[in-house]
């Protein structure tokens, strides 16, 4: 499935400060391709598989990324609700059905063990802006995200939401958008993880990323931006990809083209990541 050229998006977030959980909603104004690469040994996910190269949509309306553990998924709802009061969706016999596809991330024992409800997802899409005039840190998805998590009796730290827009060759450019709620720290200290004993059983780290390039691409190029943002986070932080987080990266095209060869600077895309990382931290310890 192909989106039209000029495909536009917006960034929304609702927030409880007070239980540190909240959701942030990328919402499209038509169906766009889109992929997923999941590298974490325990994601908490929905309508990931319908991205397969090998289903049948391999686009969405929407994507989700929520607090609140598994808990939070049931939030979507309320993404689902405002995009069928548009007629939005994949056209079936009993009307279209929007798609929906979410990530979660463990923040329930930051400050409340509370989630972002239906309720909240709709309010999130409601006050949806575009992507230079969002906002970034402790808000929507970032609000209970924290990182430094595998060293005993040390305090983590802190992650937030953050975002950054880098440039490719005759790609446009990739808007990269970072919940960081890593096990991990940055990769500067990773000598001191490696002379001590992490603790690394708590099941409580996920970093979310959701690309959107506004040039033209096809599955292929949305891959390998997936695989590349993916190394950005494990040279931004260390260690990734454990059997105890969800890390996973969307990726989705604004216009849809057909390509024989995925572009050779995909690098580019793992930069946008790196900075985006920055971006969330940055954005807390200065707030």
């Amino acid at each position: 499935m192909t989106s039209e050229p000029g495909a536009t998006f917006r960034i929304g977030h609702w927030t409880d400060s007070v239980a540190r959980t909240g959701c942030t909603t990328i919402v499209f104004d038509r169906l766009v391709p889109t992929v997923v690469d999941v590298r974490g040994g325990a994601p908490g996910t929905r309508e990931t598989d319908l991205l397969d190269a090998e289903r049948t949509v391999g686009a969405v309306d929407a994507i989700l990324l929520t607090g609140g553990s598994a808990h939070g998924l049931s939030a979507a709802e309320g993404v689902m609700q405002f995009l069928r009061e548009s007629d939005r969706g994949v056209e079936t016999a009993a009307g279209r059905v929007p798609i929906v596809t979410a990530a979660v991330l463990y923040d329930l024992a930051v400050g409340a063990a509370s989630w972002p409800t239906a309720n909240n997802a709709y309010e999130s899409c409601q006050s949806g802006s575009d992507f230079e005039s969002a906002s970034w840190g402790r808000i929507g998805a970032g609000v209970g995200a924290t990182y430094r998590k595998a060293w005993p009796g040390v305090q983590p730290l802190d992650g937030g939401i953050g975002a950054a827009t880098i440039a490719v060759p005759d790609l446009g450019s990739a808007f990269a958008i970072v919940v960081v709620n890593a096990i991990g720290d940055k990769t500067d200290l990773r000598a001191d993880l490696l002379a001590s004993r992490p603790r690394m059983d708590e099941r409580t780290a996920t970093s979310l990323i959701a690309i959107v390039l506004d040039g033209p691409a096809d599955a292929r190029t949305l891959r390998r931006c997936a695989v590349a943002a993916h190394d950005g986070l494990a040279r931004s932080m260390y260690p990734v990809h454990t059997m105890w987080d969800g890390d996973l990266a969307y990726v989705s095209a604004l216009q849809a083209e057909d390509r024989s060869t995925a572009p050779a600077d995909a690098f580019r895309w793992a930069v946008a990541t790196e900075l985006a990382i920055e971006s969330a931290i940055r954005s807390v310890t200065t707030s």
